[in-house]
C-alpha cells in the first residue's frame, strides 16, 4: 500500500522527517484485521467475523474520518497538489481495501460454508419449494412493512436513513393517473432480519438461508402492479454521524444531545454503496440526489452491508467454527474469602483483562455498595453498555443511602443514547450526576471508595486503561489497578472535584492529567532518556498504545532515537511516526499485534541505565487526548506489579511472532513469520527443530488458563 505523508518536523540536527497519513495508516490497520479472515487455520465462522469487524470499521472511518475529509470529496477550500493527491490516494486505498474483502467473501468465504453445508441461496439456486416458502414469508412478513415510494413533484426523494437497506426501481408504463414516473424507493424496515433461516424440511442435511435483500428483489414486481420493473438495485448511504453541539451555547447538554440524536442519521453523505449490476443510470440517479461525486460510489459484489452477515454466525452457531471457548480466571490477587478492602491494605492489586476477569472490579464495587462502612462513591462513566450490572450497582448504592457521585460523558461516540438513559435513571433516584468539563470528553476511568475505618476515612481507587463495560471486558486487553495509596487516592478525589466544580486543581502528587500537564510530562520523560542517551547511557522507551499521532510526542521520540534512545513501539491502529528511516528514525521500531483480542491497554515504560519507570494511563497519544479530553496516567511503583507488565504487556508482545506485524521505514506493514529452522552442519541428516512460535495472546491465555 502507497503511503502518502501530510506533514513533517525537523529535528535538532536539521534532518527533516515526514509523517506518515493517519487515515490511511487507519486503513492500513483494517487490511491487517482483514488478514485474520484469510487464515484458512482461522475457524470458519471467526473469518466470518473478521470480514464483519472490518465493515464495520469503515463504516465508523466513513461516519467520522471521511466527514473531517469533507467527505474525501468536497473540499471546503481549494486544495494545493499534494492535498488532492492524499484525497484521491485515500479515495483510491478504500476503494480497493472494500474490493478485497468482496473477494474474499465470494471466492473463499461462501464456497467454503457451501462445502460445510452451509448456503445462502440466490433466487436462481432456490427450489420450487423453496420459491412457494419465501414467497409465503414475504406476503406474510415483509409485505405488510413495505411502501414503495413513487418520486414525482409531490412524492420528492425520501430521507433515507444513514447505513439502511433500500432498494431504487426504474419502472415503465404508466402510474394509475397515467403519468410517466419511472424512479420508485422502497425502504427495508431495520426490524426485518438480514438473513433468514429455511425450514429444515427444505434444507435436507444442510443449513439454507435466503436474505431479505434477495428475497424483496425476487417480489418487486407485486410492490407495483400494473407497472413493469426494469432497472434495480439495492443501496446503502452513509452519513457524517458525529454529533456536534456546541457546548458553550447550550443551557442543558443532556437535552441538546438528545435532540441531536434525532437528527444523526440523517447527516451529510459520504459514500455510496450500490450493487455491481446497478446501471449507470440508477447510479448518477442517486449520486446526484445526495450530492455525491462518482469517487464517492461503491460498487459491490454482494449484500450492500456485510456487517449484517453477523447474523450467520449466531445462527449457524457451530463451536467446530469458533474459537474454543476461554473462561477468564478469576483474578488471583482477590482469590481468598476475606474482604477485598482488606487485600488492597496489603498492598495493590492489578487485573489483566480478559485473562482474568473483570468481575474482580465488579466485586470490589459490590463489597463497597454493600459495606455499611463505605459511605461515598465516585464514578467516571464513558462506555458501559445499555445493560450493565455496574450501573445497577450504583443504583443500589444510592438506594442504600451512600453519597453516589457519577461523572457521565455523555459524548462518548455512538454510546451517547445509552449513557443519556443511565443518567436520568440515575438522577431520578437521587445520584449526584455531573457532565465534567465544558468543551472536554471526561476519558479517564475511576472510580474512588470513601470508607470509614475508626476516626478515619480511607479511600480506595479503581484505575483503568479501559472502560466499565463487562462485555468487551470480554474482548479488550486492559489493565485495571485498584490502591489504597494515600497520594494517590487524594489525586482521584482532587479529580473528581475538578469535574464537579471546576475549581483548580492542586498540583498532584503521582497522578499526570491532561489537558493540564500530561502531554508535557510525557515529553520530559522522554527528553530525560534522550539526554542521557547522549552521556552514553544505555536508554530504553517501550510504549504500547492503540494510536500514536500527536505530532509534539512524535517529535520528542525522533529526538530520543537520534540521541541513542533504543524505542520500541506497540501501536495497533493508525501510526504516523515512521520506523527505521535511515538518518532519521534509526532506532525506532514499530510493531502492530492483531489478535483475536482487541489490544487496549496503554503501557509507557522509560529506562535510563537501572533506573525505570512505568506508566498506565487511558489515553492514546492523540492531539484530542492530549488537548481536548480530561485523561489519567499513573505510576505503578509496586516492583513485583511492574514486572509482571513488563513481562506479560510489554516484553511478551515484542517477542510475538505470530500476530505481530512490523512497519518499514515507508509505512508498509508486513506480518512477522518464525524464524526457519537450521540444520547444522554435524546434524545434516537428521530433522530440523520445530520452529518456535510465540503469540503473546495465547501465551497469556495459557498462562491464566493454568492458574484456574
Amino acid at each position: 500500500m502507497t503511503t502518502a505523508t501530510m506533514a513533517e518536523t525537523q529535528t535538532s540536527n536539521g534532518v527533516k522527517v515526514q509523517w506518515l497519513d493517519r487515515d490511511q495508516s487507519l486503513l492500513a490497520f483494517n487490511k491487517r484485521v482483514l488478514d485474520w479472515a484469510k487464515r484458512p487455520e482461522v475457524p470458519l465462522l471467526e473469518r466470518l467475523r473478521y470480514l464483519c469487524i472490518v465493515s464495520s470499521n469503515l463504516d465508523e472511518f466513513f461516519e467520522v474520518r471521511a466527514a473531517l475529509y469533507a467527505s474525501l470529496n468536497r473540499p471546503l477550500a481549494p486544495l494545493d497538489a499534494a492535498g488532492v493527491h492524499a484525497q484521491n490516494l485515500l479515495s483510491k486505498v478504500a476503494h480497493e481495501l472494500v474490493d478485497e474483502q468482496y473477494t474474499l467473501y465470494n471466492d473463499v468465504l461462501l464456497p467454503a460454508f457451501a462445502k460445510e453445508g452451509v448456503r445462502i441461496l440466490s433466487y436462481n439456486e432456490r427450489t420450487l419449494a423453496q420459491h412457494q416458502w419465501v414467497k409465503s414469508f414475504f406476503e406474510r412478513e415483509v409485505r405488510p412493512l413495505l411502501l414503495p415510494v413513487g418520486l414525482d413533484p409531490a412524492h420528492p426523494f425520501p430521507q433515507v436513513a444513514n447505513k439502511s437497506l433500500n432498494f431504487i426501481v426504474r419502472l415503465s408504463g404508466k402510474d394509475a393517473f397515467g403519468r410517466d414516473n419511472e424512479i420508485a424507493i422502497v425502504k427495508v424496515p431495520r426490524s426485518l432480519p438480514r438473513l433468514i433461516a429455511l425450514p429444515e424440511k427444505l434444507c435436507g442435511k444442510r443449513q439454507l438461508f435466503v436474505s431479505i435483500s434477495s428475497v424483496i428483489r425476487a417480489h418487486l414486481s407485486d410492490l407495483f402492479p400494473g407497472r413493469d420493473v426494469g432497472e434495480f438495485s439495492q443501496f446503502r448511504v452513509t452519513r457524517h454521524s458525529d454529533l456536534s453541539v456546541d457546548e458553550e451555547d447550550v443551557k442543558n447538554l443532556r437535552t441538546a444531545l438528545r435532540q441531536g440524536l434525532v437528527h444523526r442519521n440523517y447527516g451529510q453523505a459520504v459514500r455510496l454503496e450500490v450493487s455491481s449490476g446497478c446501471s449507470d443510470y440508477l447510479s448518477d440517479f442517486l449520486l446526484e440526489q445526495f450530492e455525491l461525486p462518482t469517487s464517492a460510489l461503491y460498487l459491490v459484489h454482494g449484500p450492500v452491508n456485510l456487517v449484517r452477515l453477523n447474523q450467520l454466525i449466531d445462527l449457524v452457531d457451530n463451536p467446530k467454527w469458533l474459537f474454543p471457548r476461554y473462561n477468564a480466571s478469576y483474578p488471583e490477587q482477590l482469590v481468598t474469602n476475606g474482604s477485598i478492602f482488606e487485600r488492597l491494605q496489603a498492598g495493590d492489586v492489578m487485573i489483566h483483562q480478559p485473562f482474568e476477569s473483570f468481575d474482580g472490579v465488579l466485586a470490589f464495587l459490590r463489597e463497597a455498595v454493600r459495606d455499611p462502612s463505605v459511605l461515598a462513591i465516585k464514578q467516571t462513566i464513558y462506555r458501559t453498555g445499555a445493560d450493565s450490572e455496574l450501573m445497577e450497582l450504583l443504583r443500589e448504592a444510592v438506594q442504600r443511602g451512600k453519597e453516589v457521585t457519577v461523572v457521565v460523558e455523555l459524548k462518548a461516540r455512538f454510546d451517547e443514547e445509552a449513557n443519556i438513559n443511565w443518567a436520568e435513571k440515575l438522577e431520578y433516584i437521587g445520584a449526584q450526576v455531573v457532565y465534567g468539563v465544558v468543551g472536554l470528553k471526561t476519558h479517564a476511568k475511576m472510580l474512588l471508595v470513601s470508607r470509614r475505618e475508626g476516626r478515619t476515612i480511607r479511600r480506595y481507587a479503581h484505575l483503568s486503561t479501559g472502560n466499565y463495560n463487562p462485555r468487551t471486558a470480554k474482548l479488550y486487553t486492559d489493565l485495571s489497578h485498584i490502591t489504597s495509596d494515600v497520594k494517590i487516592t487524594q489525586d482521584v478525589e482532587s479529580v473528581f472535584s475538578l469535574l464537579a466544580n471546576q475549581s483548580k486543581i492542586p498540583r498532584l502528587n503521582k497522578l499526570m492529567i491532561a489537558p493540564f500537564h500530561l502531554q508535557r510530562s510525557l515529553i520530559d520523560k522522554i527528553e530525560k532518556t534522550a539526554l542521557a542517551a547522549a552521556r552514553g547511557v544505555a536508554s530504553r522507551i517501550i510504549l504500547k498504545m492503540n494510536t500514536l499521532t500527536d505530532e509534539k510526542l512524535m517529535e520528542a521520540l525522533v529526538h530520543a532515537g537520534q540521541a541513542g534512545v533504543q524505542i520500541d513501539l506497540i501501536v495497533r491502529g493508525a501510526c504516523m511516526l515512521p520506523a527505521q528511516r535511515a538518518g532519521q528514525t534509526d532506532n525506532i521500531r514499530v510493531r502492530s499485534i492483531i489478535g483475536r483480542l482487541l489490544e487496549h491497554s496503554r503501557v509507557f515504560y522509560f529506562r535510563v541505565g537501572s533506573d525505570e519507570s512505568l506508566y498506565l494511563s487511558s489515553a492514546d497519544w492523540m492531539n484530542r487526548n492530549m488537548l481536548r479530553r480530561v485523561e489519567l496516567a499513573w505510576p505503578v511503583e509496586d516492583v513485583s506489579l511492574r514486572k509482571r507488565l513488563i513481562d506479560e504487556c510489554l516484553m511478551a508482545y515484542l517477542h510475538d511472532n505470530v500476530d505481530a506485524w512490523t512497519m518499514d521505514a515507508q509505512g508498509h506493514y508486513t506480518r512477522v513469520q518464525p524464524a526457519k529452522p537450521r540444520r547444522s552442519k554435524s546434524s545434516a541428516t537428521q530433522a530440523p527443530k520445530p520452529v518456535k512460535t510465540h503469540g503473546a495472546q495465547a501465551v497469556l491465555m495459557a498462562l491464566y488458563a493454568s492458574k484456574g
